[in-house]
């Protein structure tokens, strides 16, 4: 079946490991919940000559909100300061596969790294196959000039999502679980109101893939159908902090959708306010 232009597979990657034009970045990151330490994990063990991207540094820090996209010349400067340019071609891998790695290739591609890929599969899923892995001194590579293009069609921000809101003229695709989307089931962050955005339709980021890969297109198509998204218009996409809305962006760029937008700022944002209309239950 037909497949996302977007991912690579763990042979594809393994064949091409020593490529000097290659980047592999570490883009794991967990809620509390789930109790793992991304950080550590990196640390005890990783793909060969990976780097680990930390969304929660390389990310607007004065916002007040959590990891929030950062100034182009910041990003520029961290990823540059990890040996990775625009030109490269770059692999982004989470460990569950199809979590919170779109969010880091959705960030490389708005910055102008066009040629970058999520790895299909997910580093839990490379080390179960027994893949090669380094677990000894982490790679450090040289520093490289990253030029970065900010793509601000890409982005929407609070003010554009109060007006999409209240004109409905561009759907929301809402990521995060039934259960938080119609207020069932308590927000994660202290603070949060319960529900979504009037007029969302909810695609649960966990329908896009299976096992940490993400589905055939065909497959993906009838996700967003059976949501009642109509991709023959313009999407935005949100989640709790937009880490799994990106999971959405990337499943709407692989069959072909290019109207779409991430609203950065997410739940995190507009249901920490008292200013912004909520509504629970299922989507109307």
């Amino acid at each position: 079946m037909e497949t996302s232009p977007f991912v690579v597979s763990f042979d594809w990657l393994e064949a091409r490991v020593d490529q000097p034009n290659l980047r592999i970045v570490d883009a794991s990151w967990y809620l509390p919940a789930q109790n793992r330490d991304a950080k550590a994990e990196f640390a005890a063990a990783r793909i060969l000559r990976a780097v680990h991207f930390d969304i929660d540094t390389i990310a607007d820090l004065t916002s007040g909100l959590p990891h929030t996209l950062p100034s182009a010349e910041l990003f520029a400067d961290k990823v540059g300061a990890m040996g990775i340019s625009e030109a490269d071609t770059i692999v982004v891998y989470d460990g569950l596969g199809m979590f919170s790695a779109p969010r880091v290739w959705w960030m490389f591609r708005i910055f102008g790294a066009k040629n970058t890929f999520v790895l299909d599969g997910g580093f839990d899923q490379w080390r179960t196959e027994t893949r090669t892995i380094e677990t000894s001194v982490i790679s450090v590579r040289k520093p490289a000039m990253f030029k970065p293009t900010y793509n601000h069609l890409a982005v929407t921000e609070f003010n554009e999502m109060m007006r999409i809101v209240e004109t409905g003229d561009v759907q929301i695709a809402d990521a995060r679980g039934a259960g938080r989307f119609e207020g069932r089931d308590p927000e994660p962050r202290a603070g949060m109101r319960g529900g979504h955005m009037p007029g969302a339709l909810n695609v649960p980021f966990s329908a896009l893939s299976n096992g940490g890969q993400l589905k055939p297109l065909a497959e993906l198509q009838q996700v967003f159908e059976n949501a009642g998204v109509d991709l023959a218009k313009p999407i935005v996409t949100t989640c709790g902090s937009g880490v799994t809305a990106a999971v959405i962006t990337l499943a709407l760029q692989s069959i072909g959708h290019r109207h779409n937008m991430l609203y950065d700022g997410s739940w995190s944002q507009w249901g920490g306010r008292a200013d912004t209309p909520v509504v629970t239950g299922p989507a109307a």
